[in-house]
């Protein structure tokens, strides 16, 4: 053995013993403390013999967390990933009961629900001083992150070309982007873009929304998915984009149209995303959740971070703690009067707590090992931003601190790969960006539903239906408890009756009538609903109106009367003057696709304010025009070409995806950048101290409140 090996070997066993003589002080004290912990025999002991005591059940307990726990998690496969994290402190406190019972002569006993309080104090002390030590220790600290996250592979040969991360914050607009980077709320990001990357705008579709914006830049192609949920009446179905039955198909159709697998379809990985991108490694992935079998499960990635005991401990205090700050954050803001405001209570505050503590760290970690083991390309989406913002708005003070918290997970990211085995290149991107407003209910006094059935002459309840907020990290938490996705309870096909079907993303609404095979006309619906179209189109709450006309192709109506064929539509002209440049093109491409609405509804935007309305109970919405819901980003390193020429404009997610296959091919090809450097991925002054602090050997970003 060499003397660098036996350098090694020593400081790890110091790491051992500093470990285990932490744990065995803070066993002492918390006997110290709690009356039902015991470490003496009836008779008394000496100072001595209770240490030993002591060290003997720190000792065992620190041995059981690194042998049996690891198998109890395995043990637990069938067990959803939510309740797997809720069972943490009484599975960790059960090890903890058998490590005092091995103690010699009986010495060690503790009451159970001071087990399960003494065992999270004790797993956090062991995992705060082991991490510590490995700071400075750069074989460690990689050792660390790569037996975290579960993967074992061979690495990539010496001068191997430069693997690529995407990382995905999902609903970041490239307008809160900027104004967080000129803020000093998310300095990694803006140390980069000062030095190794540049920053710029794209433009998204109409349907601006996580699962057609994804589904595009991972397969190539959002054809034909008008809205995050729409109604396909050639088979009855009712297409949801966060229910994996959906979304296996939707990646399934994206596959044939384009005849590729994906993005990631080369040694690839897909982490916390709706798509698998091709992906041979996926975690977290919904459109293969509802599969089972051998590689094809998706919360194996739940259990790859959980069966270390001291991240599941972290985790699970970190998920209580988000849980009181929302609730606490909610408070404030009624208690300041802050308008507009939508509920926040109910299940809301554990969804949040999922998308931004328990997905953030799962998803975190996978990509760090994914980045150690060298793969060739990572794609991996961050919800936690986009769940915050849609209620309590895109530009709060709440969804303020969640960049924060997100900028510090790419940072972590960064320095991983600085460990990594090939160098690497991280461009982060989003997939849409959020407008403000109060919702639609709010403002006029009913909702979507109750104006069509109003212009439908059919009753209006008094109590008007609640929407469905918070989709993508909804749809995820559900997954994670093996619950029905929203719709998969009364099955994915509506009556077929002549009442209209409504359904809302974000601030586009689409309106079906389920009982006509074909996509009905202007003409059809005046013969049957007169006062229908005029109530949409003339309400102050709306912006404009899709529906075919018999004689003119496609029209927009809006109020005074407008009408214009599709064909002929310009930006900047009658209602679409306040949406911006890519409305009409956008408008047009949607028209064309089979399952589009037979009424398109999009709902006004004021752009002096700045604000939109949404159809769904959000303040922070995305899913249709106005505002900058359609406008994402793309950060990339300054080594890679740039996607459009000088003064062009990004358009469309499909676009953006050829231009990451480009990267990615230029990267590994022929010709291409393979024997470029990896551009320098910096670390800025003010995160170092917190990530030495804390760094990402834990597999999780740092939170001051845990």
């Amino acid at each position: 053995m060499g003397v660098g090996r036996w350098r090694s070997a020593g400081r790890a066993a110091l790491r051992v013993v500093v470990v285990w003589a932490a744990s065995t002080l803070t066993l002492l004290a918390l006997a110290g403390v709690l009356p039902d912990l015991r470490l003496q025999s009836g008779n008394g002991d000496s100072a001595t013999r209770t240490a030993v005591t002591a060290a003997w059940g720190a000792g065992a307990f620190g041995l059981l967390g690194a042998l049996v726990w690891p198998l109890v998690v395995r043990a637990l496969l069938l067990v959803p990933a939510l309740v797997l994290g809720v069972l943490v402190f009484f599975l960790n406190g059960s090890l903890l009961l058998v490590a005092l019972w091995l103690v010699p002569d009986g010495r060690g006993e503790a009451d159970p629900e001071n087990a399960v309080v003494v065992a999270a104090v004790m797993s956090a002390v062991a995992s705060a001083t082991s991490t510590a030590l490995a700071v400075r220790d750069d074989d460690a600290y990689g050792r660390r992150l790569y037996r975290l996250a579960g993967r074992r592979r061979a690495a990539p040969a010496p001068g191997a070309a430069p693997g690529t991360v995407f990382l995905q914050l999902d609903g970041v607009g490239h307008r809160v982007l900027r104004h967080a980077l000129d803020a000093g709320l998310m300095p990694t990001l803006a140390a980069w873009e000062g030095t190794t990357h540049r920053l710029t705008p794209w433009r998204t579709g109409w349907s601006s929304q996580t699962g057609a914006s994804q589904l595009a830049l991972l397969h190539g192609s959002d054809h034909d998915v008008p809205a995050f949920r729409w109604y396909e009446k050639d088979t009855g179905r009712l297409m949801v984009c966060n229910r994996p039955a959906s979304a296996a198909e939707l990646q399934r159709r994206a596959a044939a149209r384009t005849g590729d697998p994906g993005l990631l379809a080369d040694d690839g990985a897909s982490r916390g995303n709706l798509f698998g991108g091709g992906a041979d490694q996926l975690a977290l992935v919904l459109s293969v959740s509802g599969r089972r079998g051998p590689g094809t499960r998706s919360r194996a990635g739940y259990f790859a971070y959980f069966r270390d005991p001291a991240n599941a401990t972290r985790t699970a205090v970190s998920f209580a703690a988000e849980v009181f700050r929302e609730v606490g954050q909610a408070l404030a803001a009624r208690l300041r009067g802050e308008r507009p405001r939508v509920p926040r209570g109910g299940p809301y505050p554990f969804v949040r707590a999922f998308a931004t503590v328990v997905e953030r760290d799962v998803v975190l970690a996978a990509v760090m090992g994914d980045v150690l083991a060298g793969r060739t390309a990572v794609y991996a989406d961050l919800v936690a931003y986009d769940e915050v913002a849609h209620h309590s708005g895109p530009c709060g003070r709440d969804a303020a601190k969640v960049l924060a918290r997100l900028d510090r997970c790419v940072g972590l990211i960064g320095k991983a790969a600085g460990h990594a085995p090939r160098p690497y290149r991280i461009v982060v991107l989003s997939d849409h960006g959020q407008s403000f407003g109060e919702t639609f209910q709010s403002a006029y006094g009913l909702t979507l539903r109750d104006l069509v059935r109003a212009g439908c002459g059919l009753p209006v309840s008094r109590r008007a239906r609640r929407g469905a907020g918070g989709a993508e990290a909804r749809g995820a938490l559900r997954s994670a408890l093996h619950r029905p996705v929203e719709g998969e309870r009364r099955g994915e096909r509506p009556a077929r009756g002549a009442d209209p079907l409504v359904l809302a993303s974000g601030n586009l609404g689409l309106v079906y009538f389920p009982d006509v095979p074909h996509r009905m006309s202007r003409q059809e619906i005046d013969r049957r609903h007169p006062g229908l179209l005029p109530a949409l189109a003339g309400h102050p709450g709306v912006g404009f109106v899709l529906v075919r006309c018999e004689r003119r192709g496609s029209v927009v109506l809006a109020a005074d009367g407008f009408e214009a064929p599709v064909a002929g539509l310009a930006d900047g002209t009658g209602p679409l003057a306040a949406f911006g440049p890519g409305a009409a093109g956008a408008i047009r491409r949607t028209d064309g696709f089979p399952h589009v609405a037979d009424v398109m509804v999009n709902s006004a935007y004021d752009p002096s304010a700045d604000r939109v309305h949404a159809f769904e109970d959000q303040i922070g919405s995305h899913g249709g025009l106005g505002g900058g819901q359609g406008e994402a980003f793309l950060l990339w390193p300054r080594e890679l070409p740039a996607p459009v020429a000088a003064g062009e404009a990004l358009v469309g997610a499909e676009a953006v995806h050829r231009v990451l296959r480009r990267w990615l091919e230029e990267s590994r090809g022929p010709g291409g950048c393979s024997g470029t450097p990896a551009a320098s991925v910096q670390e800025p002054p003010s995160d170092r101290r917190a990530a030495e602090a804390f760094p990402a050997a834990d597999g999780r970003a740092p939170d001051k409140k845990g």
